[in-house]
């Protein structure tokens, strides 16, 4: 492992409730572990029932009684773009952060405190012109919908992206009006925490923004079973997800899921080679594959399948594995131990499925990455399509390799599964991009590329991938509600009851 960790100023390790940092009811802390070097970061707050209470009675109050809902638009819009300047400001300590506390290149961690950023600036545009519509009506009446805030909302969010997750949520959150309690990943609070400190910075009113470390069964379930909030929204497993929509669903609250997919990354035989083996990369081993919409599931025509494969090969073997903080570093860890036991466990299963182990599916070798949660980059090829590892989320640098005869092959197998979030067709016809795409039930389809995404675009998944959308303009709808105001400039009698009474007066 070569170079030395970065040293950022870390943000203050309590919880963040009505405007202030404060301990836990019950003064418990959590350890929070450095994936990279499985030493501890720091200590933080370990919140629970007690402390997920307190935060949601900040932000009814602040809802209910505060300024911020109540402020205009361009008041909003000015807020976020204040946040978006500090975080551009402060965009090495967030790095510096986010790759200490997931193992990301800082690279990665880089690139995600600018696209945090941008979150922030579109939410900015778009609540100064979202003004709600006329609809149609006649004579003295105007009939308009307009958007209200959702009220108090509870955002939870994974460790793999925890503060590109959490701006997802928090800009329309605000944007919107709405005031919020945000419980981050355990595993990965620090770059949260350090977001709150921003928020306060850049003038949020008290009780608007909370933030309670903690784990899911205690301070999650607290948030989601409040009857005093008026809205879920929660990144991470199926699972959980259903547990959440449930809880929800008792009390007819709003809740918005994104609960992940498997990935399929079509091949067929008139593609780029050249283009689509450096994407399939690209689409399974950033971040070590944990992501949500990892291309984890390759699909080659089988005209090409034999190249491609080579092609592919050579590169993986030659991935570099190390520190996020080392700028030769290409891949970094897992999350954790438990995590890469996991991924261990659908490597070997994959095996006893009938796929061949390529390349990798080991632990490095290299007593420098001894200390951190590291595997090494997995080629799996000729993975049966009706087996666990081709429908489930391994969430891991985990690539299988699938022979398909056509473009009907390819989709009845991509489509064969329980999730929908993304997929990747790559052809040098658009008209069979579009054709494929009109038959893919997935949220996102990318034509020649894998992985882009941009604030103005929806994102979000088909089937158990999840309900709702984040970004865009639906993003931002997740946290209004539309009312009907109906205008009568005119009003008059309508004489429907009673007639015979009036006439006897």
């Amino acid at each position: 492992m070569h170079g030395r960790p970065p040293e950022p100023m870390f943000p203050t390790p309590e919880l963040f409730v009505d405007g202030a940092f404060v301990p836990s009811a019950d003064g418990a802390r959590r350890s929070v572990v450095c994936p990279t070097t499985g030493r501890t970061l720091a200590e933080v707050a370990e919140g629970g029932a007690a402390d997920a209470d307190r935060a949601v009675r900040a932000a009814r109050t602040a809802f209910d009684h505060g300024p911020w809902p109540r402020a205009t638009p361009r008041e909003r819009a000015a807020l976020l773009e204040r946040v978006a300047d500090l975080l551009e400001r402060d965009r090495e300590r967030f790095a510096a952060l986010e790759t200490l506390d997931t193992g990301k290149t800082l690279g990665e961690s880089r690139d995600d405190v600018t696209q945090v950023a941008d979150v922030f600036r579109y939410f900015a545009a778009l609540i100064r012109v979202d003004g709600g519509h006329v609809n149609r009506a006649e004579g003295a009446v105007l009939s308009l919908t307009l958007a209200r805030p959702a009220g108090v909302v509870a955002l939870i969010t994974p460790w793999n992206y925890p503060l590109l997750q959490a701006s997802w949520k928090v800009a329309p959150a605000l944007a919107a009006g709405c005031t919020f309690v945000l419980k981050p990943s355990e595993l990965t609070p620090l770059t949260t925490l350090a977001l709150a400190e921003t928020l306060a910075e850049a003038g949020l009113p008290s009780g608007v923004a909370n933030v309670v470390t903690g784990a899911g069964t205690s301070v999650g379930a607290a948030l989601v079973e409040d009857p005093r909030v008026e809205m879920v929204s929660f990144t991470g497993g199926l699972a959980t997800g259903r547990r959440v929509a449930q809880a929800a669903a008792q009390r007819a609250a709003k809740v918005a899921l994104e609960l992940g997919g498997k990935n399929p990354n079509i091949v067929l035989a008139d593609a780029d080679l050249d283009a689509a083996a450096d994407h399939a990369l690209e689409a399974v081993f950033f971040h070590a594959g944990q992501v949500c919409s990892a291309g984890s599931r390759l699909l080659v025509a089988d005209e090409v399948h034999d190249e491609l494969v080579e092609r592919i090969a050579g590169r993986v073997a030659a991935i570099r594995l190390g520190a996020g903080w080392d700028p030769a570093t290409e891949m970094g860890p897992l999350i954790s131990a438990e995590h890469r036991a996991k991924v261990e466990g659908y490597v070997r299963l994959a095996q006893e499925e009938g796929a061949e182990l390529r390349l990798g599916g080991r632990r490095p070798a290299d007593p420098g990455l001894g200390d951190g949660w590291y595997l090494e980059p997995t080629l799996l090829l000729g993975l049966p399509p009706d087996g666990r590892v081709a429908r489930e989320e391994v969430f891991g640098p985990v690539l299988t390799v699938e022979r398909v005869r056509d473009l009907d092959d390819a989709l009845a197998r991509a489509d064969a599964t329980d999730t929908g979030l993304a997929a990747g067709v790559w052809t040098r016809e658009l008209a069979t991009a579009l054709a494929a795409a009109e038959r893919l039930r997935f949220g996102t389809v990318w034509w020649n590329d894998f992985h882009p995404y941009f604030p103005e675009a929806p994102w979000g998944g088909f089937k158990t991938s999840g309900v709702g959308r984040e970004l865009g303009r639906a993003g931002l709808r997740e946290f209004q509600e539309e009312q009907h105001l109906y205008l009568n400039g005119r009003p008059g009698r309508s004489d429907a009851f009673g007639r015979g009474g009036a006439r006897r007066g």
